[in-house]
């Protein structure tokens, strides 16, 4: 068997584990399609606001993955975007997601669910508790105007984004509430911005798909994206996510995955295997992060830095940048072990230790045509970064 094709089945197998499983896509999807025909029902307080529920993050994305503890709740991330009779000069954002607020509270009481709705600072959540634990949010928004998606559409010309890419997204620039902006309860006209469509948008020009969802003009829900169908960038972003959350466990110091992302996007090269893809992208990612302001900037909206964070002085006990790169550095040495060797159970320990996974050691073998009575290997020697700072420690 030729390296790359033992080195694809290891990867191939990592991320296997990694995947939701079908019921939990099926359960999100029936979830959110109900709530959107509840929003849209004859007696509905939002029937006349033409609402849009879509998914966003890592749904829409088609990069989930399994939580590291099997009791974990599920996260799904929605949006709610009423497209009629509601601007910036009619309602304040606490207004806009009250009424929003009622609307999930009926639902609630509907369907049963006993978990009080949760306000968040952006965002309303619903906690169902069954067989599988659905933790949800949904953000509540409108449209942004015109001239601010003519800013945006300027703004993402001048980055170097792509014509097309640039004049979808700029369109589905929305506003958003957040009850720590200053106008939270006062009419004004500067609310905090967000484009899940549109990164979703440029996400999948980065993928080179024409398949993905979000294209679609459906009056109410679309579709939740490419669970099925996945391609090598977004498996890559599954792997780094998950090795990402067993670095560091829930440590706030762990760099963020809209940053891993963004930037495994971006360097991406349209790669037809998982391996080539990955260490395409771990050898580039460092490398496109900015040395001033915006460090990694929202390719929908360059303006905003994903990585403000890192040079706030509220932040800097986490070491947030250095972590970042001590992170893709761990990433590099682990993987090159991971696939440098036929050691079976060199392999199934470095996948418990770096992603939390039991992967069948007979199977494995038989995959990649070892006998694991009789071979002989040389397993590689593992190192963990330790300096200037473990990551997964506070300076």
């Amino acid at each position: 068997m030729l390296i790359k094709e033992k080195n694809q089945i290891i990867l191939d197998k990592i991320i296997e584990l990694l995947e939701l499983p079908e019921s939990a896509y099926n359960k999100a999807t029936k979830r959110y399609e109900d709530l959107g025909d509840w929003f849209d029902r004859d007696e509905s307080l939002l029937k006349d606001n033409n609402p849009h529920i879509f998914p966003q993050g890592s749904f829409m994305l088609g990069t989930a993955i399994r939580p590291l503890a099997e009791n974990e709740e599920y996260d799904l991330d929605l949006v709610c975007k009423l497209r009629d009779g509601i601007t910036k000069d009619s309602h304040t954002q606490e207004s806009l997601k009250k009424l929003i607020g009622q609307e999930l509270e009926f639902y609630r009481k509907a369907r049963g669910i006993k978990e009080e709705l949760i306000s968040k600072h952006r965002c309303w959540c619903l906690e169902y508790q069954d067989e599988l634990c659905f933790h949800i949010d949904i953000v509540p928004c409108i449209p942004e105007d015109e001239k601010k998606r003519s800013l945006i559409l300027e703004s993402m010309r001048k980055s170097g984004t792509e014509e097309f890419v640039a004049s979808f997204a700029s369109q589905t620039t929305v506003s958003i509430t957040d009850d720590r902006h200053e106008g939270y309860k006062h009419i004004c006209s500067d609310w905090n911005i967000s484009n899940p469509e549109g990164y979703a948008k440029w996400f999948e020009h980065r993928m080179n798909l024409n398949q993905m969802s979000i294209l679609l003009e459906k009056a109410q829900v679309d579709e939740l994206p490419l669970f099925k169908r996945k391609t090598p960038l977004q498996r890559c972003i599954q792997l780094l996510k998950r090795h990402r959350d067993q670095m560091f466990g829930k440590n706030e110091s762990k760099p963020i995955s809209i940053i891993i992302t963004t930037l495994a996007a971006k360097a991406y090269n349209g790669e037809k295997d998982v391996e080539s893809a990955l260490r395409n992208i771990l050898s580039q990612m460092g490398e496109l992060v900015n040395p001033s302001a915006p460090r990694v900037p929202n390719p929908v909206d360059p303006d905003e830095d994903f990585a403000d964070k890192w040079a706030m002085p509220k932040y800097r006990h986490l070491n947030l940048e250095q972590n970042f790169y001590n992170w893709i550095q761990q990433a590099q040495s682990d993987i090159h072990h991971i696939t440098s060797t036929t050691d079976i159970a060199f392999i199934t320990e470095q996948a418990q230790q770096k992603f939390s996974l039991k992967i069948n050691d007979v199977l494995l073998a038989k995959r990649i045509g070892v006998n694991l009575a009789t071979v002989s290997v040389v397993t590689p020697k593992v190192h963990s970064i330790s300096e200037p700072a473990k990551p997964w420690q506070k300076d």
